[in-house]
């Protein structure tokens, strides 16, 4: 169970719709169309770790994402200041989201086990 305060989910929710903003204000094509799953603030806000789905990057666009996105990393911070009117933004941390992939294969998996229940009615 979450238990993280009201005000601290209210931050990752505003997060979550700044970041993907800020994103594409970015001339970089590399980077400003990246899906931001997830926001996971700590507690003060100082740091915040941010998902994003590469499920369609290979192991060298990966590397290369998360090397301009630190590089970004200020611009974004600054964007979201702006936005919000803050005195401090978190530093953000870009991390992969490989939830997205996992639930691809388990849609997958489940596809596969209904298409063998009906092959199997159907032999019976």
């Amino acid at each position: 169970m979450n238990n993280k305060s009201v005000n601290l989910q209210r931050t990752e929710s505003l997060l979550k719709e700044l970041i993907p903003e800020a994103l594409a204000e970015l001339s970089d094509f590399r980077i400003n169309s990246l899906t931001i799953t997830e926001v996971d603030c700590k507690n003060g806000k100082y740091d915040a770790r941010v998902f994003f789905d590469a499920s369609d990057l290979d192991a060298a666009e990966l590397r290369e994402a998360r090397q301009l996105l630190r590089k970004a990393s200020s611009r974004i911070r600054s964007y979201c200041l702006n936005a919000t009117g803050w005195y401090k933004c978190p530093n953000f941390e870009f991390v992969k989201d490989d939830m997205v992939a996992k639930n691809l294969r388990m849609e997958d998996l489940f596809a596969q086990i209904a298409s063998k229940k009906t092959t199997n009615n159907e032999e019976e």
